[in-house]
C-alpha cells in the first residue's frame, strides 16, 4: 500500500550529517544572489499543479518527441531532403521538361525511376523514424503513480504529468521528470540513484530530501501539503542547480542533492516522493539532447567531386551536340535543301533554319535529357543499400564477439564503413580501453614501509616477464580458446589481489608501527561513501562510487576492518582489537563528509569514536595530500612518496592517506561556518563550500599510500602491435600520471625498446620554484616559453636524427598540453607528435581530448579514429572521423555516442584491418563500375548523334534508358559491392 512504510533493511544503510539534521533557513529569494534574477524565474506550486497561475506560466507538457519528422511535414520535409542531392534536383528539373515537346522520351519513363529513387529513399527515412516514434510512444506511456489530492496515488501515463505533480517513483523506476525530493521510505530521508542514461557512470550517486519534507511518508500527509520552488530555469547543466523551497512562510535551500533528474533510476530504495519541476523537453536530459554530428566518409566527398565532372560533362557534350545542330540547320537555308524530308519550310521554333540560334538553345535541352543517364540517378540509394548489408556483415562477425560481456560489435551508422580502411590514427581512452577498469588492491605504503610482494601484471607485461606471442588469427580455434582462457587468474576475493604475510591473518599486530596500520584500515573502511549489500549467497558485497573505493573497502575487510552498516548518521565495522585478540563491533558516529570532486581531488569524513575522540580522516592524490600536511605529520613523507613513484611506474593507481585529531571547540566553530555557508544559495555555491572545506583539511598527520591495479584487457598488446605494423599511429589519452601512462606503454607495447623517448612536462625545479612565487602573469608566461623550448628543442633533435631508422615516442602532461595547444604553438606540436611512432598525453581533461583530437584531424587531413568508453570520451569520439564506443562498465553514454561499437579494444585489429579494408575496396570498385557503365551509355548516345546529325533521337527505348541504371546494371554491382574479397581475413591479419 502506498502508504505503508516499509521496515529498513537490514543489509543496506545511509548516511546523513548533522547539516541533515537541523531545519535549514536562508534569506528571502529577492536577498539571495542568483534566485529571482534573469535566468532563475521558475515557479513551481508543489501539489496545485491546476492552479490558475501555473496555467499562465505555460510549462510544456512531459510528452518528448525525438524524431525527425511529423506526419504533417514528412513529405515536404523529406522530398526536401531528397532533392537536396545535386543528382536528384537535376532529374526532377528532366522530368519537369519531358512533359514539353522537347522531351526525347516519354515523361512517365524518365518520371518513374526517379520516383523510384526517391520514394525508396523516403520510404527508408520513414522506416528509421518510425522506429523513433515508437520509442518516444513507449516512454511516453510509461506508467506512474501521481497524487489526486484527495488521499490516493493513481497511475497516468509519463506524458501526463504536470508541473507541480506529486508522484511516487517505485525502486528499480525510472524518474518520469526532473523531480524535486521530498521523502523516501526511510527516516532519514536518502536515496541512491543510478545516472547511466545521463552520464554514463554505473556508480549510484546518493540523494538526500531536506528534513523539512522528510516526513511526508504517505497520502494523509500530502492532503495538506502546499509548497512553493523558485528556482533557476531550464537548462543543460547536470550537476548543478539553484533554487529555494518556500514552505510553511520559511525558505530552505536548494541543491542537486535534492534533484532527482528524468531517466535516472531509483536503486536500493523502497519508493521516494517527489514533486515535479521540470517536465518533457524542459528537463535537463532532454536539454543535453543534440543531434550527433554529421559525418561523411572521404569517398563521399570524392564521389560527389566526380559528380559534379560528370555534370560539366554533360554540359560540354551537350553543348557540342547543340553547336553542330544550330550549324546543320543554318545550313538548311542553303541551295539544295539536302534534308527535304525533314520540310525546312514548314518547321515549328524547334527547327528552324531561319532561327537557328534559337533551335540550337532548345535542341540543347533536349540533348540534356538525352545523355542524362550519365548522370547516375541511383548511385546514392545503392550506395547506401550496399552499406546497410555491409553493416550487418560486420554486426554478425562471431570472431568480433565477446562471451564474457555477450555483446557483439555493432555498426551504429553505416556511412562510414570504408573509412575503417583509411585510418591514419588511433586516439585511445586508456582506463576501461585498454584496461579493464576492474581495480584490485594489491600494493600499499604504510608508515613508511611497502606491503604487498606480488608482481602485477603491468609490472610483469613492462618487464618483458610475460612474453607476448604475435597475435594468431582470430579465426582459428586455438586463438579463439587461447583469448577466452586469458585474462586474470581466479581470485578468491574480487577488487583483492594482495599477498604479504606481515599484514595479513591479523600479523600486522606485530609490525612496529602496529598502531598506523590500524589508523591506516580505519581510513580505509570509514572514508567513503560506498554501501553494503547482501548478495544471495548472504556474502556483503559493496556498492561504490567508483571501483577504486570498492577496492579499498574490500581490502579494509580482507585484512579484518569489515565494513557491514550504514546509517544516516554512523558506520558500523567489525574490526579486529590487538588488546583483546578478537573482532568486536564498534559505531563511529558519521558527522560530515567532506566529498570527492575533480576539483578537490580527495574525500574526507569526520567522525566522533565510542571514546568520544574527533576524527578526520582524507584520502586523495599524492600532490593533494602532502601539501596539506603538519610539520610533526611529514615522518613518513619521503619513503612514501618513494613507494608513490615507484608504484605508478609499475602503472598503478595511488591515493595518499592521512588523518587528523580535532578539537571540539575547533570543530564547532568550523562545523557553524560549514553549514551557515552550505545553506546558503548563490550561483558559486560549490566553490564556497569547497574552501570552507580546505579549511578543515590541514595539518594532516600522513599514514601511508594505496595502490590498485587496472590490468589490461586480454589481446591489447598483440592488437596495438598489429596495428602499428600496418602503419597506424596510435595515440593514447589518459588522466593518469606520467609515469603509470609511460608504463603502460611498456606493457601495451605502444613503447617498445630502441624507441627515444621524447618527454615535455612542466614537473622540473624551475617551474616548481617559479609556482611558489605566485606570480599569475609571469608564470603564465614563463610556463609558455618553457613548453615551447622543450618543443623546439625536440623537433630539432628530431630532425637531426632524420636519417636514422630510431623511431620516436612523444609523452607529454596535460599541463604542457594546455599551452602546446595554444594557437602559436599548435602548428609546432602536431608536427612534433606526427613525426613520432607513438604519443602519450598523460592528465588530460575530456575537453583536451576532444581537442586533440580536432587538431590531429584538422592539421593532418587523414582519417582520425578516436575509441573510449566512459562519459569523459563522448566530446573526443564525437570530434573524431570514426568514433569507435567500448561497451564495458562505465555506462552506454560512449557507445551512444559513437559511430561503432565493440566489447573489447582487441576486436578494432578485426574490424579496421579486415572490415576495414573490405569495405573500402568494395565501395572502391562499385562506385567505379557505376561511373563506368552510366560513362558508356552516355557516350554511346553522344556516338550515335554524331552520325544522325545531332538530331536528338534516341539510340535506344526510352523504357531501357530509363531502367539501364536503375535496375538492368545496379544489381550486379551491388552484389560487387557486398559480396566481393579480394584476399580472405586470414590474409588480411597478416598485414
Amino acid at each position: 500500500m502506498a502508504g505503508e512504510r516499509s521496515p529498513r533493511s537490514a543489509h543496506l544503510f545511509f548516511e546523513m550529517g548533522p547539516l541533515s539534521r537541523r531545519r535549514s533557513r536562508s534569506p528571502p529569494a529577492d536577498q539571495s544572489p542568483g534566485v529571482g534574477d534573469a535566468g532563475y524565474s521558475r515557479m513551481v506550486h508543489c501539489n496545485d499543479p491546476a492552479s490558475p497561475q501555473v496555467s499562465e506560466l505555460n510549462y510544456p507538457d512531459n510528452s518528448i518527441s525525438t524524431t525527425k519528422y511529423t506526419v504533417a511535414n514528412f513529405v515536404p520535409k523529406s522530398l526536401f531532403e531528397q532533392f537536396r542531392r545535386v543528382a536528384n534536383f537535376f532529374f526532377l528539373i528532366v522530368a519537369f521538361i519531358s512533359f514539353s515537346p522537347l522531351a526525347p522520351y516519354r515523361a512517365v519513363s524518365i518520371l518513374l525511376p526517379l520516383v523510384v529513387v526517391v520514394g525508396a529513399t523516403m520510404a527508408k527515412e520513414a522506416v528509421e523514424d518510425w522506429q523513433r516514434k515508437k520509442q518516444d510512444i513507449e516512454v511516453n506511456n510509461r506508467m506512474v503513480k501521481v497524487y489526486d489530492g484527495s488521499l490516493s496515488f493513481y497511475q497516468t501515463e509519463w506524458k501526463k504529468l504536470r508541473v507541480g505533480d506529486i508522484v511516487r517513483v517505485e525502486k528499480d523506476e525510472f524518474f518520469p521528470a526532473d523531480l524535486l525530493l521530498l521523502s523516501t521510505n526511510h527516516d532519514d530521508g536518502t536515496c541512491y540513484v543510478e545516472t547511466m542514461n545521463l552520464d554514463g557512470e554505473t556508480n549510484l550517486k546518493r540523494k538526500q530530501s531536506l528534513e523539512v519534507t522528510s516526513t511526508l511518508h504517505n497520502e494523509h500527509s500530502f492532503q495538506n501539503f502546499k509548497a512553493l520552488i523558485k528556482c533557476e530555469d531550464p537548462n543543460e547543466k547536470l550537476y548543478s542547480f539553484i533554487g529555494i523551497l518556500d514552505y510553511e512562510g520559511v525558505q530552505f535551500p536548494l541543491n542537486p542533492k535534492q534533484i532527482l533528474l528524468r531517466d535516472s533510476k531509483l536503486r536500493n530504495t523502497q519508493h521516494v516522493y517527489g514533486a515535479v519541476i521540470f517536465t518533457g523537453h524542459d528537463t535537463k536530459v532532454m536539454q543535453n539532447a543534440m543531434d550527433p554530428p554529421s559525418k561523411r566518409s572521404n569517398i563521399e566527398r570524392r564521389m560527389d567531386k566526380i559528380i559534379y565532372l560528370l555534370f560539366a560533362s554533360l554540359v560540354f557534350i551537350s553543348s557540342i551536340s547543340s553547336v553542330c545542330f544550330g550549324i546543320k540547320t543554318k545550313n538548311e537555308t542553303g541551295a539544295g535543301n539536302y534534308r527535304w524530308y525533314l520540310r525546312p519550310d514548314n518547321s515549328s521554333i524547334y527547327f528552324d533554319p531561319h532561327r537557328a540560334g534559337l533551335a540550337a538553345f532548345f535542341h540543347f535541352l533536349t540533348v540534356l535529357m538525352l545523355y542524362g543517364c550519365l548522370i547516375p540517378i541511383s548511385l546514392y540509394i545503392s550506395i547506401e543499400i550496399v552499406k546497410v548489408l555491409q553493416s550487418i556483415f560486420i554486426d554478425h562477425d562471431q570472431e568480433m564477439y565477446c562471451e564474457d560481456s555477450d555483446k557483439p560489435a555493432r555498426a551504429r551508422t553505416s556511412n562510414l564503413n570504408e573509412e575503417l580502411g583509411q585510418v591514419d590514427t588511433i586516439l585511445s581512452d586508456k582506463t576501461g580501453t585498454l584496461t579493464c577498469n576492474t581495480m584490485e588492491f594489491v600494493k600499499c605504503s604504510i608508515a613508511g614501509i611497502a606491503y604487498g610482494s606480488s608482481s602485477c601484471e603491468m609490472e610483469k607485461a613492462a618487464s618483458g616477464i610475460i612474453q607476448y606471442e604475435p597475435f594468431e588469427r582470430h579465426d582459428s580455434p586455438s586463438a579463439f580458446e587461447r583469448h577466452k582462457s586469458e585474462g586474470t587468474s581466479k581470485k578468491s576475493t574480487k577488487g583483492f589481489s594482495f599477498r604479504d604475510d606481515q599484514l595479513m591473518n591479523g600479523q600486522w599486530v606485530g609490525e612496529p608501527n602496529s598502531e598506523v596500520i590500524h589508523k591506516f584500515f580505519h581510513v580505509l573502511a570509514i572514508c567513503h561513501t560506498a554501501i553494503p549489500v547482501v548478495s544471495k549467497s548472504d556474502e556483503i558485497l559493496y556498492e561504490a562510487e567508483s571501483p577504486d573505493e570498492s577496492a579499498f573497502v574490500t581490502a579494509a575487510r580482507e585484512l579484518g576492518f569489515e565494513f557491514y552498516r550504514r546509517t544516516q548518521t554512523s558506520v558500523s565495522l567489525l574490526e579486529f582489537d590487538p588488546k583483546i585478540g578478537r573482532k568486536v563491533d564498534r559505531t563511529y558516529e558519521l558527522l560530515d563528509t567532506l566529498e570527492f570532486s575533480s576539483a578537490r581531488r580527495r574525500m574526507s569524513v569526520i567522525v566522533r569514536t565510542e571514546s568520544n575522540q574527533l576524527l578526520l580522516f582524507c584520502k586523495g592524490a599524492d600532490s593533494v595530500i602532502f601539501e596539506r600536511l603538519a610539520k610533526n605529520g611529514q615522518l613518513f613523507e619521503p619513503n612514501t612518496k618513494r613507494h608513490i613513484n615507484d608504484y605508478s611506474e609499475a602503472g598503478l593507481r595511488t591515493l595518499a592517506v592521512a588523518y587528523r585529531i580535532l578539537s571540539a571547540e575547533e570543530y564547532i566553530q568550523w562545523h557553524d561556518d560549514f553549514v551557515k555557508i552550505k545553506n546558503s544559495v548563490n550561483a558559486d555555491h560549490d566553490t564556497v563550500v569547497d574552501e570552507v572545506a580546505d579549511r578543515i583539511e590541514r595539518d594532516l598527520i600522513l599514514l601511508g599510500a594505496t595502490a590498485v591495479e587496472d590490468r589490461l584487457q586480454k589481446g591489447v598488446p598483440e592488437c596495438i602491435n598489429k596495428l602499428a605494423e600496418a602503419g597506424i599511429k596510435i595515440w593514447i589519452l589518459t588522466g593518469d600520471k606520467l609515469e603509470t601512462a609511460v608504463n603502460i606503454g611498456f606493457a601495451c607495447q605502444l613503447l617498445r625498446k630502441g624507441m627515444e623517448q621524447l618527454v615535455i612536462t612542466l614537473d622540473n625545479p624551475d617551474i616548481n620554484a617559479l609556482k611558489k612565487d605566485g606570480d599569475k602573469n609571469a608564470l603564465e608566461k614563463s610556463l609558455h616559453e618553457n613548453v615551447a623550448k622543450q618543443i623546439c628543442e625536440a623537433l630539432s633533435h628530431v630532425s637531426k636524427m632524420k636519417g636514422s631508422n630510431v623511431p620516436f615516442a612523444l609523452i607529454i602532461d596535460g599541463d604542457s598540453l594546455v599551452f602546446a595547444l595554444s594557437t602559436s604553438l599548435e602548428h609546432s606540436f602536431l608536427d612534433l607528435a606526427v613525426s613520432c611512432a607513438s604519443v602519450i598525453c598523460c592528465r588530460t581533461s575530456p575537453k583536451q581530448k576532444a581537442l586533440v583530437t580536432r587538431l590531429v584531424k584538422w592539421r593532418t587531413r587523414k582519417t582520425t579514429l578516436a575509441i573510449g568508453d566512459g562519459a569523459n570520451d563522448v566530446g573526443m569520439l564525437q570530434e573524431a572521423d570514426i568514433g569507435v564506443g567500448i561497451s564495458g562498465v562505465e555506462g552506454m553514454q560512449a557507445v551512444m555516442s559513437s559511430d561503432f561499437a565493440i566489447a573489447q579494444f582487441r576486436f578494432l585489429e578485426r574490424l579496421l584491418l579486415v572490415h576495414g579494408h573490405w569495405c573500402y575496396r568494395r565501395i572502391s570498385a562499385m562506385i567505379c563500375y557505376f561511373f563506368y557503365k552510366n560513362i558508356t551509355m552516355g557516350f554511346t548516345l553522344f556516338w550515335f548523334e554524331a552520325h544522325a546529325y545531332f538530331s536528338g533521337q534516341p539510340a535506344y527505348n526510352d523504357w531501357y534508358i530509363s531502367f539501364y541504371s536503375v535496375a538492368f546494371t545496379s544489381l550486379p554491382v551491388i552484389a560487387l559491392g557486398v559480396f566481393d574479397k579480394d584476399v580472405s581475413a586470414h590474409f588480411c591479419l597478416k598485414v
